[in-house]
């Protein structure tokens, strides 16, 4: 074995300058002399062939191209956890005081002679270990746990560590180090490729207060999460993006703490894989972003109804995937503690053109929802999409068997399916009746005027002015209108109006950078001015 070679070189992990690789065969390689090492390389284009050389097979790749051989003194095996924890914050030895010969120091010019010298400044290096809770020794080549008990001596105060990208080859390892620091509560070990446990194993109390875990690009299978899971017994947010994880099981007896779930970038590709992991009794957020889901079904609860799945569930992030249909949305209105939705680069958003309406459309069916794509929904502004949503839809309401007279509103089937939140709206705010819905023009168009009558209610002397206004005027503009109308500064009005279908109820204008659509105002209502 070449010298300096680690016993356990083969299937190590290994840094060559910026890259990063996996031991795949050690030994010698015809027709050279002395040891090779054949590595796989985390990025194939590092790589010359895939293990093959001048017609011998030593070693596998995934990639065809994706492999190569180095000289062992070229590879990198990595420094103990406590080596790098010196290094990166500057207490090894060679980062003390400037030291001389024997037991002096250099101050200044003089070099003064101490007794114990080395003592005390490995006393000084331990009181400023001891001090650290949260450790990041990212991309520092972090390969082992080094001597037993000598993190816990060292670092017995660490709470939050990140080993995201260095060089730990198995769970192992990473169970070596935490069982060594006693109230670790956060750990991010992304960016390793390491072996995980394949079968169930006695599990240690390494983790045993870890709250939340990171293991995104770590090729961590779903199968291996639940058998690791069993040493997690309080995890509350766990990441798994980019694991090509593809298969789903139920998670019987662990994970049930758990409130942050991450699996972006995985292949998931079947919706109904979400089922297995619906039980999860204290899941709060789950990420779902660039999974390939094409569609979002609860099978268990009828039109209207709550589904007894993901019942903490209250922010859910489905961007970026492949759902086309308006019926997974539907089924989100199903989720009883749905708060927050984030759900951008689908193809459903492209069967409407305008935004805004597009937003409306999201709002009305989705009963509870108060945040979407990272923008609050205002009341005023829920409001307006549902009586729109009324509004648009309420012809097609009639025509599939709807009616004002609750005794003979039988829609069917198929529009119940397209709108299951409609029977609820007209309980909201009144069955749309046919007057209403005659001469009914698209939702997109913007300059629609308005019929409004304006009165002053603190100046009963002053007669209601009749205007008509552009649905699209913003409500700054319709101040300087009534400035010129009333003499009154702009910044001193105060305006509001009623309904003239929702009698006693008087609605806001509160953002001047609104327009009059954004608060469903129509023909007929009344704005009410004050100062």
């Amino acid at each position: 074995m070449a010298a300096g070679l680690p016993p356990d070189a083969l299937g190590r992990r290994v840094a060559c300058g910026t890259d990063y690789g996996t031991v795949r065969y050690v030994g010698s390689v015809s027709p050279t002399a002395g040891i090779w090492l054949g590595v796989e390389w985390d990025d194939p284009q590092r790589g010359k062939h895939d293990g093959g050389y001048e017609g011998t097979q030593y070693f596998k790749c995934r990639h065809p191209k994706g492999g190569s051989f180095i000289r062992p003194n070229k590879a990198n095996f990595g420094v103990d956890f406590l080596t790098a924890v010196k290094d990166r914050y500057g207490l090894n030895d060679k980062q003390d005081v400037q030291c001389g010969t024997g037991n002096t120091v250099v101050i200044g010019t003089k070099t003064v002679e101490f007794v114990g010298m080395d003592s005390v400044a490995e006393q000084q290096r331990q009181v400023q270990l001891n001090k650290l809770v949260d450790i990041s020794v990212r991309e520092c080549a972090v390969s082992h746990a080094g001597q037993e008990d000598e993190i816990s001596r060292t670092c017995a105060n660490m709470r939050h560590i990140n080993l995201s990208k260095n060089l730990i080859s198995s769970w192992e390892t990473v169970v070596a180090i935490a069982s060594q620091v006693q109230n670790l509560e956060t750990l991010n070990v992304s960016e390793n490729k390491m072996r995980f446990p394949s079968t169930s194993t006695f599990t240690s109390s390494a983790f045993s207060n870890l709250k939340i875990l990171a293991l995104n690009q770590t090729e961590i299978t779903w199968t291996e999460v639940l058998l690791c899971a069993q040493g997690w017994p309080v995890l509350e947010e766990l990441y798994l993006s980019s694991n090509n994880i593809t298969v789903l099981e139920r998670p019987d007896n662990v994970l049930q703490t758990l409130k942050l779930l991450d699996f972006s970038n995985n292949q998931l590709l079947d919706g109904n894989q979400l089922h297995l992991v619906a039980q999860l009794p204290r899941l709060e957020q789950l990420i779902l972003r660039n999974t390939g889901i094409s569609s979002i079904h609860f099978p268990d609860a009828g039109f209207g109804c709550k589904t007894k799945m993901f019942p903490s569930l209250k922010r859910l992030a489905i961007n970026d995937n492949k759902i086309s249909q308006w019926s997974s949305i539907n089924e989100l209105d199903k989720l009883p503690s749905l708060r927050a939705l984030q759900c951008n680069n689908n193809p459903f958003i492209d069967t409407e053109k305008n935004p805004e309406t597009l937003k409306q459309l999201i709002i009305a069916k989705i009963s509870q929802l108060e945040v979407l794509n990272n923008c609050e929904i205002l009341p005023a502004e829920r409001r307006g999409a549902e009586l729109d949503y009324r509004k648009i839809f309420g012809k097609d309401w009639l025509e599939a068997g709807g009616h004002w007279n609750p005794e003979k509103n039988k829609p069917s089937e198929e529009f119940l399916a397209a709108h299951p939140r409609y029977p609820a709206l007209c309980l909201k705010y009144g069955a749309p009746e046919e007057g209403e819905l005659k001469g009914q023009q698209p939702l997109t168009l913007k300059n629609q005027l308005l019929t409004l009558t304006i009165k002053c209610p603190e100046k009963p002397e002053q007669k209601p002015v009749e205007k008509k206004l552009p649905e699209s005027m913003t409500i700054q503009k319709v101040k300087g209108l009534l400035y010129r109308l009333f003499k009154i500064p702009g910044s001193d009005l105060k305006l509001s109006y009623e309904s003239s279908k929702l009698e006693g109820k008087e609605v806001e204008l509160d953002n001047d950078l609104k327009p009059l659509q954004f608060y469903s105002i129509e023909s007929g209502d009344c704005v009410l001015v004050r100062w």
